[in-house]
């Protein structure tokens, strides 16, 4: 399983958030250093971006959220998401970061 996974929940519509643009990027030197892209898929959820093993250090995922809203016919604010994180803990552990969505705003935390 790859240690970093993600959903997106569009709270406007009230149903997964399916088609989104997200890349996972590791903060290298205080520069992005991209390690995947990938689409949601229909439930709204990426289950395997790799690694499966984690560097110490800092890491971000950028939800394309302008491409998402287009595709969807709704306003954007936000034309990005960016959560930024530093995933703590032993060796072959798994971080679930989901995305609640909606045209004016969104909200994260660490799930399960």
């Amino acid at each position: 399983m790859s240690a970093i996974t993600t959903h997106v929940l569009d709270t406007a519509l009230g149903k997964p958030g399916a088609g989104v643009p997200v890349r996972l990027e590791f903060i290298k030197d205080g520069e992005p250093v991209l390690l995947a892209r990938a689409v949601t898929d229909a439930d709204g959820r990426v289950g395997d971006f790799g690694p499966d093993e984690l560097e110490t250090g800092r890491y971000r995922l950028v939800f394309d959220v302008a491409a998402y809203a287009a595709g969807t016919g709704q306003d954007c604010f936000f034309p990005e998401a960016v959560i930024t994180f530093t995933p703590n803990g032993p060796a072959g552990s798994h971080f679930h970061i989901p995305l609640l969505l909606s045209p004016f705003a969104y909200s994260t935390y660490r799930g399960s």
